[in-house]
């Protein structure tokens, strides 16, 4: 009974349902920042300040893609565009007297024999103009807002982006002012909500309206293609097929650790899954765990090694040549051969080819194991790779230029679609025959299939030749990552970077940087997924840890 009776004198008559919906909590309560302070030009929200501006003039004339800058600013804002269409009978009344009235000054002008005034005249001619187009139903009139919200988290930084963004549509002549006394109701504005608070309207017609369309955006995203990485901008999929190009050729610059490698044995592993074959020139043997992971064959080619391709081996024929077309081939690239072996060909020497004394260390002397061995590599795998890593650096153009002959003559006996990875390329720069072999593929290469990935982190030694630049004029794609201060100067002149790209590229982190496709670009960020990582990576210490996994693994195993 006591029980019962302390029972009725905790009662206060509010009911249990009462007591939870207080303090049930609604969507606006959990969005709502914790606090918000409003002042004359900012509004703080939670640890955040921000600034609304509203657009107040426009120039006469817009072009198709002048709100682009803004909406692909990396800053973080937020736009909002109003658009309130105007009864077309009520804007004709407008415009008749307007027109009126503009007229009504000409004349008075005329009365008093004054110059004609140009800016009276071209008003005329606008209004006469539109009002015909409202008239005839080609255009409609509409009041027209655009507001912006940036955000900051101090109040220097905020004026910083203010500033920027001001100083992009200064130079379009459309001007922006800030909404003194008015943040809080042009940031509800700008808010999701449909409401337009601020009420500060430009009238525009149809055709400049569309230049504010709000989703242009770079992006490099397609129906097809591998995936490359985060487009930075926008945080969308950078989607790409170098196939779909005009030309399948690529070039990477970017200085050493700055992930270059990573991103093309990413390309390379990706693009093994839509039927394409890859073939790669390994100068630091880094494609080798690639090439086994993959079920690839890898070739070493040095001195010592069992593998071998003999200059002097014929070709078979195609269906369109002869066997004399075929030597005549052959004669062309062994006389290319012995320039880089020899150092130079004497005019007598290329004519006659007296090179027995000269050539003899390549056939009997300490270099003998390199040539003079029938050819036994082959590349019909998917996935091949040739390492001149343990070939001597006297001896790495000749083989090069031996490797990409013989690859050369395979693609062209069959065709189908192939990937050539053309690592530290440089190395094919120096001499003027391996770089004019290597031109020749990115010209030809299309017509067989063929796209050509060079790939470098000397970009003085590339551009400095005379076929560094036609070769990067012949790759629709170019991927700067991070580069050097010695060598950004040149970049941004050969690549026409604005100071911004510019910065970027000398702080970009590992796997950031600049991916061309055509006549767009975007800032990037290579991504891969755990199990891609654990293959492409060229990490030492994770190379090492794989390594030894391996081992513990087989130690197991026996």
């Amino acid at each position: 009974m006591s029980e019962n009776k302390g029972f009725e004198n905790l009662n206060t008559g509010v009911l249990p349902s009462d007591i939870f919906e207080s303090t049930n909590l609604d969507m606006k309560d959990i969005l709502a920042p914790a606090a918000v302070k409003i002042t004359p030009k900012d509004i703080y929200i939670g640890d955040k300040i921000a600034r609304t501006l509203f657009v107040i003039s426009y120039p006469r004339f817009l072009s198709q893609d002048w709100f682009t800058p803004v909406i692909n600013l990396d800053k973080v804002y937020d736009v909002s565009i109003m658009i309130h269409p105007v009864e077309t009978e009520l804007a004709l009344r407008s415009f008749q007297k307007k027109v009126a009235e503009v007229q009504s000054q000409i004349n008075e002008r005329e009365r008093k024999g004054f110059v004609r005034d140009p800016v009276l005249d071209v008003a005329y001619q606008d209004l006469e103009d539109l009002r015909d187009k409202l008239q005839q139903a080609q255009e409609r009139l509409f009041d027209v807002g655009v507001y912006i919200t940036v955000y900051a988290n101090d109040r220097a930084e905020l004026n910083k982006a203010e500033s920027e963004l001001k100083s992009i549509l200064d130079a379009k002549l459309v001007y922006l002012k800030p909404a003194i006394f008015q943040q809080e109701q042009g940031y509800r504005s700008v808010l999701p909500l449909m409401t337009d608070e601020l009420e500060v309207h430009y009238k525009l017609n149809s055709a400049p309206l569309s230049s504010i369309f709000p989703f242009v955006s770079f992006d490099l995203t397609s129906d097809k293609g591998i995936l490359w990485g985060i487009n930075r901008h926008n945080a969308s999929l950078v989607l790409f097929d170098r196939f779909s190009m005009p030309n399948y050729n690529s070039v990477t610059f970017a200085v050493s650790g700055s992930g270059k490698s990573y991103t093309t044995k990413l390309e390379i592993l990706r693009t093994l899954m839509f039927d394409a074959d890859v073939i790669v020139i390994d100068p630091e043997q880094e494609y080798g765990f690639l090439a086994e992971a993959t079920g690839g064959r890898y070739f070493n080619i040095s001195l010592t090694s069992e593998h071998h391709i003999n200059p002097f081996d014929l070709p078979p024929a195609r269906e369109d040549e002869t066997g004399a077309d075929v030597l005549r081939s052959n004669i062309i690239f062994l006389v290319g051969l012995f320039r880089i072996m020899l150092g130079g060909l004497t005019p007598e020497e290329d004519s006659i080819e007296s090179l027995l004394q000269r050539l003899e260390k390549y056939t009997r002397g300490t270099w003998s194991g390199f040539l003079n061995q029938p050819t036994n590599v082959d590349i019909t795998k998917r996935f091949t790779v040739f390492s001149v890593r343990n070939m001597e650096d006297e001896l790495k153009p000749v083989a090069v230029y031996i490797i990409t002959h013989h690859i050369w003559t395979a693609i062209r006996k069959e065709m189908r679609k192939r990937l050539l990875v053309v690592d530290e390329a440089w190395w094919m720069m120096k001499s003027e025959d391996t770089a004019s072999f290597l031109f020749g593929l990115a010209k030809r290469g299309r017509k067989y299939y063929l796209g050509i990935a060079t790939i470098t982190q000397d970009v003085n030694d590339f551009l400095r030749s005379p076929y560094g630049l036609p070769i990067l004029t012949n790759s629709s794609i170019q991927i700067l990552l991070k580069q050097s201060p010695t060598t950004i100067d040149l970049v941004q002149q050969t690549f026409h970077l604005t100071d911004e790209e510019k910065y970027l590229l000398l702080e970009s982190g590992v796997g950031e940087g600049l991916f061309f496709a055509g006549l767009k670009h975007v800032a990037i960020k290579i991504y891969a997924s755990y199990t891609e990582d654990q293959i492409v990576s060229s990490d030492p210490a994770q190379m090492l840890a794989i390594a030894k996994a391996k081992e513990e693994l087989a130690a197991a195993q026996g």
